[in-house]
């Protein structure tokens, strides 16, 4: 039912138990997993040597993340592929959902982000709302 699952990770508590979902259903299903960690953009403004030692650090932070995901997740049958995107998790998400051609997205219900929403995160929300296929939110 579900081939192609997209997994969007923080490195959250809840996204890590997100993955273990992700992971046990493309185990079931015999799916594709794709995995995407997005980190916030880079102001510009921050000039050299800043800039490249900012942009290094958060490459760095999301591929850390990538790795707890991954072990989270667990060995699949399908394809597994990962994403490292600059932008905002949920446009991110969406735009990964569109050219992947998700049919399940798979988002912990709270992230790390600083501003939440009263029942589930900002991110999750906005992905909820705007998804071209079905979103699990595990908590």
């Amino acid at each position: 039912m579900f081939k192609h699952i997209l997994l969007g990770v923080d490195g959250s508590t809840h996204a890590l138990k997100a993955a273990q979902y992700a992971g046990e259903l493309a185990r079931t299903m015999q799916s594709d997993l794709c995995i995407v960690v997005a980190y916030d953009p880079i102001p510009p403004y921050l000039g050299e040597p800043n800039l490249e030692d900012t942009i290094a650090a958060r490459i760095q932070h999301a591929r850390n993340i990538l790795e707890s995901a991954i072990r989270a997740v667990g060995p699949i049958p399908g394809k597994m592929s990962d994403e490292l995107l600059e932008g905002a998790a949920a446009e991110v998400l969406l735009q990964v959902a569109h050219t992947y051609g998700s049919d399940l997205i798979v988002i912990g219900s709270r992230g790390h982000g600083m501003l939440a929403g009263l029942l589930l995160g900002s991110h999750s929300q906005k992905v909820i709302q705007h998804a071209p296929c079905p979103v699990l939110v595990v908590r």
